[in-house]
């Protein structure tokens, strides 16, 4: 994201809860997404604006941890009050859901702009990552990331299913063996697609049961063999597993570097070859993917 690392873990956290967020600190997580929308009770909203902004405050921008706030919708009238609470802590980003198009995207990001001017901080800074498959009608308008119509904000898409699953009146999430149901595998999938054309990070979305630490090992293993790079987590014990899961081993790594290294030494080819085997464009595309990956974990340098 930006000049950062890819980020490869993102943990919710009440925004009303000081006590949890300041458990978060410790969780090694990539990311803390400070939640304004769901997990706060609309009484205790204001309470948790100004707890969200407390923290932020204390945690300043850039000392590792990356500080994210999950916003109320576009379509709920609270994102600007919302915004007009956080932007002057600078946050790293914002996390917007129940997006039904990829314009309200850009929508917000004019908003945005507005505050971080009145602020003084730099304008453009503040980056988005969309939950991009609650609505109906998002799965419909899932081209527009490709077509660049979020703006220049976006950083990822992730995906959710619970808001969807009851728009369109699901009751059976998944079948006998565990798997999604077709509909919500489509918005899975497109959620990966999107981000992919976009070029941004597909963020898988959350393993509910908490205590389930295999479940979350397969989960995660699965999403990153199919292109997802980061995972969203709602519970602490979660992060090491997905930090694992997304980060890319000794091998990988050095592989990708030897791939790398094959396509250096013929400049311009497009097609080469390393241990008897063809390699061409994809496959560098892939290794650069890896030593993105690593970044977080120091092996690109190794």
């Amino acid at each position: 994201m930006s000049e950062a690392a890819p980020l490869r873990s993102l943990l919710f956290v009440p925004g009303d809860s000081e006590r949890k967020q300041a458990k978060a600190l410790g969780s090694g997580a990539d990311a803390v997404i400070l939640d304004l929308e769901d997990s706060v009770a609309e009484a205790q909203l204001p309470a948790a604006r100004t707890q969200v902004r407390a923290f932020l405050e204390a945690t300043p921008r850039g000392a590792g941890l990356q500080r994210w706030v999950r916003v109320n919708s576009p379509s709920s009238g609270k994102t600007a009050d919302d915004l007009a609470a956080v932007v002057g802590a600078w946050p790293d980003g914002i996390m917007l859901p129940k997006v039904s198009a990829a314009r309200e995207v850009a929508e917000v990001g004019d908003a945005l702009a507005a505050f971080e001017a009145r602020a003084g901080i730099a304008v453009g800074s503040i980056r988005v990552i969309v939950i991009a498959t609650e609505t109906p009608q998002a799965l419909l308008t899932m081209a527009g990331y490709g077509h660049g119509e979020a703006g220049p904000r976006l950083a990822g898409l992730t995906w959710g299913i619970e808001d969807l699953s009851a728009a369109l009146g699901v009751t059976q999430k998944t079948k006998p063996d565990g798997s999604l149901i077709p509909v919500l595998e489509l918005a899975r999938s497109l959620c990966l697609v999107a981000a992919g054309a976009a070029g941004v990070q597909a963020i898988d979305g959350v393993y509910t049961d908490f205590r389930d630490s295999a479940g979350l090992q397969r989960e995660a293993a699965r999403a990153r063999s199919e292109g997802f790079t980061a995972k969203m987590a709602i519970h602490p014990d979660q992060v090491p597993i997905i930090n694992a899961a997304f980060s890319p081993t000794v091998a990988e790594v050095e592989h990708a570097k030897r791939v790398i290294a094959a396509f250096a030494a013929s400049p311009g080819a497009g097609v080469t070859s390393l241990d008897g085997r063809m390699l061409d464009r994809p496959h560098l595309a892939l290794a650069q993917r890896v030593l993105e990956l690593s970044r977080r974990t120091g092996l690109d340098k190794a």
